[in-house]
């Protein structure tokens, strides 16, 4: 289907684009370049230091899709290469972020220079340039829930107004600055004020995106194979890890945080949708995650461990799980939100979008690639000596 044949929520012919995508080798890049040239004619700036999720879509020459999308290999922080790329582009869409918790605590500067100080200059060459901007925020913006400071027997501890997050009326409640955990949600908060400071004082035009917890094929990575042997992946991916090495699951503080879940090809509807509305979506910030998928972080584990045994044909371990406190898992100055729990009102008014995907089925669709992917790599990493 060409693109004079598409038309917005509003009836307008969709004209093709040229996107400054910043971060498009990374897990949410991969399935937004999949779906802009499986669909759409849009041409995509691919901007990472990274392609390897994405080398299906570069090679080989006779793909469809063929000069529609190119690869810059670069690196934000000290490229003078970047504004060019954002200037003949209609609209930016920036990925970059380190976003792996046990990194926030270990690593604090690079995360709040990542977050914050790299991302300064895509923000300031979009609105000299007059250019669109698509920004990718977090959910951990919102820190903690009104309700986790209210007494554990208090009744409002139920009261969907003490913990549903909404884009514009919910505080941002952090920890205190010894708890670098926040070092993240702090640095991506001061990013969200300034482009939106941009917006009023010098007309940026800029839509922000929450994502909670977006779960599919290529996220993050299994330590010692894809990634470095001591690396801490995010929770899908460290039960995974534990999943393929036929370990127990670790649950940290017991598994009590709750979260939602929402399946990558449902969230990049969402931003496609962004993409292709700008009247309906610039100004607006939105959550984009799926109220129906929640559970705490042990019944995820539970439901990963069942869904793991239907993928690969194999037997549960005898102890499937094990308790591990903060501090032994993450190091000193841990924090964690309790509930992150999206509203969803926006996003379904500005766009009419609704996630579709059951939890058992994105955790089935992300396993099954898991197992396919890993597993015998996994073995052969288990099966080699160590050398003395």
């Amino acid at each position: 289907m060409t693109s004079s044949a598409r038309v917005d929520l509003d009836g307008n012919a969709i004209k093709p684009l040229t996107i400054c995508m910043i971060g498009a080798g990374g897990f949410i890049g991969s399935h937004l370049c999949e779906k802009l040239m499986n669909e759409t004619d849009h041409t995509v700036l691919a901007v990472d230091v990274y392609s390897d999720k994405i080398k299906h879509l570069l090679e080989p020459d006779s793909l469809p899709w063929n000069g529609r999308i190119q690869f810059h290999r670069l690196n934000i922080k000290n490229d003078s290469r970047l504004e060019g790329l954002i200037k003949c582009s209609d609209l930016t869409v920036n990925l970059a972020a380190i976003c792996t918790p046990a990194d926030y605590n270990t690593r604090p500067l690079d995360t709040i220079y990542s977050n914050f100080i790299d991302a300064l200059p895509v923000v300031k060459y979009c609105s000299e340039n007059n250019k669109r901007l698509i920004h990718f925020s977090t959910c951990e913006v919102y820190g903690k829930t009104i309700g986790s400071y209210l007494p554990k027997d208090s009744p409002l501890r139920q009261d969907p107004a003490y913990y549903i997050l909404k884009e514009d009326t919910s505080p941002c409640i952090f920890g205190s600055i010894e708890k670098q955990r926040w070092s993240y949600a702090c640095a991506k908060q001061l990013i969200e004020r300034l482009i939106y400071a941009e917006g009023a004082e010098n007309g940026l035009e800029f839509t922000i995106v929450r994502p909670f917890n977006w779960i599919g094929p290529r996220m993050d990575f299994i330590p010692g194979i894809d990634g470095p042997s001591e690396g801490v992946p995010r929770v899908l991916a460290c039960f995974s890890n534990n999943l393929l090495r036929r370990e127990p699951l670790k649950l940290v503080d017991g598994g009590e945080s709750q979260r939602t879940f929402v399946y990558i090809k449902d969230a990049i509807e969402a931003v496609h949708l962004m993409i292709e509305n700008p009247a309906r979506a610039n100004g607006h910030i939105f959550n984009v995650g799926n109220p129906n998928n929640e559970v705490t972080v042990r019944q995820l584990a539970e439901m990963m461990t069942k869904v793991y045994a239907k993928v690969s044909g194999e037997d549960s371990i005898e102890t499937p799980t094990i308790d591990v406190s903060s501090k032994e898992f993450y190091g000193e100055g841990y924090d964690d939100s309790d509930k992150r729990i999206p509203d969803m009102t926006i996003i379904n008014k500005q766009l009419g979008w609704d996630p579709k995907t059951s939890l058992w089925d994105l955790l089935e669709s992300t396993l099954t690639y898991q197992h396919r992917t890993y597993a015998e790599a996994v073995k052969q990493s288990i099966s080699k000596p160590i050398a003395n």
